[in-house]
């Protein structure tokens, strides 16, 4: 019996922009077992933030500012805080999570969320804004009319708000957060944000 190794993510998750580097060496180490079909990989946007045009609140800046540097400082990974000063941060993520359901629909969804990470992180763009995600669409080859409708659409028909349903129902409500699923059993896996090989047996193991 195959198994779905199941990936639970936000595009504007910093923990998930943090641990970029070790889930694309656990994918690589991966590779042996999704070429024999014994596993394969699914993605599910998680939805931190619902959608908003409220400011981010100052309290909720200062936490989140603070979390891209402790990340930084356990993971080393790259951060821009000129976001923090020039952009308006707002609490919303779904229209990101929605822009990737958009690049799913054309098999580009890893490119789009390294798309939203990099202008979010590196280029102090903000995602919860339509032009920085119509740039995004741009950067990877989607027409911006057409992306911009695909947006609307996934929008009045609920799709993100039905994955995120599915998600927690799976009980995945941390992000990211991995998850074998076998017949009917879900077994999930404890992240290590530095090193993939843990995972990797792990994994193996639940497939057994």
């Amino acid at each position: 019996m195959s198994a779905t190794l199941i990936y639970c993510y936000d595009p504007m998750c910093s923990w998930c922009w943090g641990f970029k580097p070790t889930w694309k060496a656990l994918q690589k180490s991966l590779q042996p077992l999704i070429e024999s079909r014994e596993l394969s990989i699914d993605y599910m946007l998680g939805g931190l933030a619902v959608d908003s045009d409220e400011p981010m609140p100052t309290h909720m800046q200062t936490m989140l500012h603070g979390t891209w540097k402790r990340i930084s400082e356990q993971l080393g990974t790259e951060f821009n805080f000129d976001f923090w000063t020039k952009c308006q941060p707002r609490r919303s993520t779904y229209p990101a999570c929605r822009a990737c359901l958009v690049a799913r629909d054309h098999n580009l969804e890893a490119e789009m969320t390294l798309a939203i990470q990099q202008a979010y992180y590196l280029e102090s763009k903000n995602p919860s804004d339509i032009e920085t995600l119509s740039y995004c669409a741009k950067h990877i080859g989607l027409k911006s009319n057409e992306f911009q409708k695909a947006m609307q659409h996934t929008k009045d028909q609920g799709l993100l708000e039905k994955e995120i349903s599915s998600a927690r129902s799976l009980g995945l409500n941390s992000f990211p957060s991995l998850a074998v699923l076998k017949g009917d059993e879900l077994i999930h896996i404890p992240l290590d944000y530095q090193s993939p090989t843990a995972m990797l047996t792990s994994i193996k193991e639940a497939i057994q």
